[in-house]
């Protein structure tokens, strides 16, 4: 059978695709439209050229990120070296005041990023464990957020310590009172900017934990959790609201005792426990759900913790003599029963500990893969720091010890830091849990269906 051979007009050009790129060859005839073509592209290929490369851009960030510490730094040395040695104290202390709890949750969003960043690396589904859009944040974004109030907290907080110790004392005040406002509308703004939908995620998640009036879900407790670690944060966003409505800003007024945001405040341990109220409850609605009783076992844990909060706060409101020879013998007592049952909850519970540390077994193993996964130090390095900073956290539970501010700040940073590393292994723990249970859904899918083909065989 004689072959068909078709002709190829000269004005057609051949496509080829050649290392997974379409290579397009035009016919001498279109020699001038393709010159034409080629000469149109240089300029932009020489635009191309002078866009600098990605590392050199990063790079550029980082040293003007460093400059800008350095020189806040530098500010806020000579400021506070300006004030009289007998006002100095009293006067970092006002500025921890308003600046340390922005300063923490700028550290709890740096280590959410680094959570979430694990996460990608590893088998884990977080997004699915969250239940959350397909369009969320990632480490990037989270990371993006983080920067800007690494830049913008310490910014204000120099601003605060320059204008303060140059006698602008208004100006001064201005600057965390501006500060909290702006965060406040960017936070509730309604506008489509600054990620909407995962600010109102926020805060609807916020109001679940408020009011539990609905199943709760894992995101529903797991930020429950987190903000049991950043109790003392709270705490400190009252005092620090309390004293810009009533314009205290820059005063010493609120040292006093009968001052209405002093530190003998009854406010103060309400705040402390409000996040433990929040979790024994949704602890509550757990079992009126699922009638399990390791959710009242739970509740019970979360309980313990308001025992620790007032009989600190009552050494303000009792004879010395009472203080010493009766509640606070009390408060050590109800201080180790919290941290050792805090402490055998997240090893027996929170943790599944037969596979502990396989959610640092990433997709492409690298370095950080081979430094984690598997290794024995990682088990002893978590449970003794766990065991440690739960001990340690009481410590900023409790009222009459917060005047030891670089203390209590450290304390605080620290807990923020485990429950950081507690995040690993409690994420890890459910995505095996949902796993196993689809894994036997699947099974029993099968033998269901198995079972319905034999029976259908048998009547055949």
């Amino acid at each position: 059978m004689p072959q068909l051979s078709l002709p190829i007009p000269n004005t057609t050009p051949i496509v080829r695709r050649s290392a997974s790129k379409s290579a397009i060859f035009a016919s001498d005839h279109d020699d001038t439209t393709f010159h034409d073509m080629k000469g149109v592209s240089m300029p932009s290929q020489a635009a191309a050229a002078i866009v600098p490369s990605p590392i050199f851009l990063w790079r550029f960030k980082v040293v003007l990120f460093l400059l800008w510490g350095v020189f806040c730094c530098k500010i806020s040395w000579d400021s506070v070296m300006r004030m009289s040695v007998d006002l100095r104290d009293l006067f970092l202390y006002e500025a921890f005041l308003y600046y340390n709890p922005l300063l923490l949750v700028t550290l709890t969003v740096w280590l959410w990023g680094v959570n979430l960043w694990i996460f990608s690396q590893s088998w884990v589904n977080y997004a699915k464990v969250f239940d959350l859009a397909q369009l969320h944040l990632t480490h990037r974004e989270i990371w993006k957020c983080s920067t800007w109030m690494t830049i913008v907290v310490p910014t204000s907080m120099t601003a605060y310590l320059y204008l303060y110790s140059h006698g602008e004392v208004s100006l001064a005040a201005f600057q965390p009172v501006l500060l909290y406002a702006v965060i406040l509308m960017l936070l509730i703004s309604p506008f489509d900017i600054f990620y909407l939908s995962s600010r109102y995620f926020l805060l609807r998640t916020f109001w679940r934990i408020v009011l539990p009036s609905q199943a709760i879900t894992f995101a529903d407790f797991f930020l429950a959790d987190i903000m049991t670690s950043m109790s003392k944060v709270f705490s400190d966003l009252e005092r620090s609201t309390c004293r810009m409505v009533n314009r205290q800003v820059a005063t010493i007024a609120w040292f006093e005792a009968d001052s209405i945001c002093g530190s003998h405040s009854i406010a103060i341990p309400m705040v402390l426990v409000f996040p433990y109220l929040c979790r024994f409850f949704q602890c509550l609605r757990q079992y009126k759900d699922t009638k399990e009783k390791n959710c009242l076992f739970n509740a019970l844990k979360y309980s313990t913790a308001i025992p620790v909060i007032f009989l600190s706060a009552l050494k303000y409101h009792v004879l010395p003599e009472n203080w010493v020879g009766f509640y606070r013998p009390l408060w050590l007592i109800s201080s180790v029963i919290n941290s050792l049952y805090s402490f055998y909850w997240d090893i027996t519970r929170d943790w599944d500990l037969s596979i502990l540390s396989r959610v640092f077994l990433f997709k492409s193993p690298g370095l950080l893969t081979n430094l984690l996964y598997g290794r024995a130090w990682v088990y002893y390095w978590v449970l003794g720091t766990n065991l440690i900073l739960r001990c340690t956290w009481t410590y900023k539970l409790s009222a009459h010890l917060r005047h030891n501010y670089l203390t209590v700040f450290t304390i605080t940073a620290l807990e923020i830091v485990r429950r950081f590393q507690w995040i690993f292994f409690r994420v890890e723990n459910e995505w095996n849990k949902m796993t196993q249970k689809q894994n036997l859904e699947l099974i029993e899918a099968a033998k269901e269906e198995d079972r319905l083909l034999g029976s259908a065989a048998h009547s055949i």
